[in-house]
């Protein structure tokens, strides 16, 4: 049963007909939908790129917290490893790799910070307990035990027991604007399909070039 699917998903989700989308923002939407019926965990998981300021990159999972044509959005510890490389170079890339599709999409270029009013909205919509926890924790820095971090927590989890849970003021969101965004597709014996699309700014028209696997 599990290879008729795999079949099936292979045929019909990974043709070649996306080599000849016009731009990647209604593509990656295509996709986008695809995933978040058939993908078995977290369709929104990306890797996130970027790099210190000796140029030496990095990379971890995030999840991607809505997207448009303005670009690409995930929240975090703006005092965190990442969020202090982005503060030094405001560049990243990304992937999301849907393995359940064989599918890739990346996309590269410049961040930018989301409005204040965006944080706190996306902030507010979390649960409780995620709230809390983004007071406890000092993302990335070192820990002695995890008994600092519970007793972390249980002191937020005092101070706000009651009322609102505000946002930190360095917790907040960042939006990657795509120069750069490659699709890929799986295909037999290696010879997949790969279409990348480029510009030269934010509101560029889209060149496209397809690519060799």
């Amino acid at each position: 049963m599990q290879a008729l699917r795999e079949d099936f998903l292979l045929n019909a989700l990974t043709t070649g007909d996306f080599v000849d989308a016009a731009e990647p923002f209604a593509l990656f939407g295509e996709w986008f939908d695809d995933a978040k019926v058939n993908e078995i965990n977290d369709p929104e998981a990306m890797v996130l790129a970027t790099a210190d300021t000796s140029g030496l990159p990095d990379a971890r999972m995030v999840l991607l917290k809505g997207w448009s044509e303005s670009g690409f959005i995930f929240y975090t510890n703006a005092e965190s490893a990442k969020g202090s490389q982005l503060a030094a170079n405001m560049q990243a890339a990304a992937l999301f790799h849907w393995k359940s599709l064989r599918r890739q999409a990346r996309l590269r270029g410049p961040v930018v910070p989301v409005t204040d009013a965006e944080s706190d909205a996306y902030f507010a919509s979390r649960p409780r307990d995620s709230r809390i926890g983004a007071w406890a924790s000092q993302q990335s820095r070192p820990l002695g035990s995890r008994f600092a971090l519970e007793k972390a927590v249980a002191h937020y989890a005092m101070k706000f027991a009651v009322g609102d849970i505000p946002r930190p003021a360095y917790w907040r969101g960042y939006r990657i604007v795509p120069l750069a965004m490659e699709f890929w597709a799986d295909k037999p014996f290696r010879l997949h399909d790969r279409v990348r699309f480029t510009r030269e700014a934010e509101g560029a028209q889209w060149s496209k070039q397809r690519l060799y696997p």
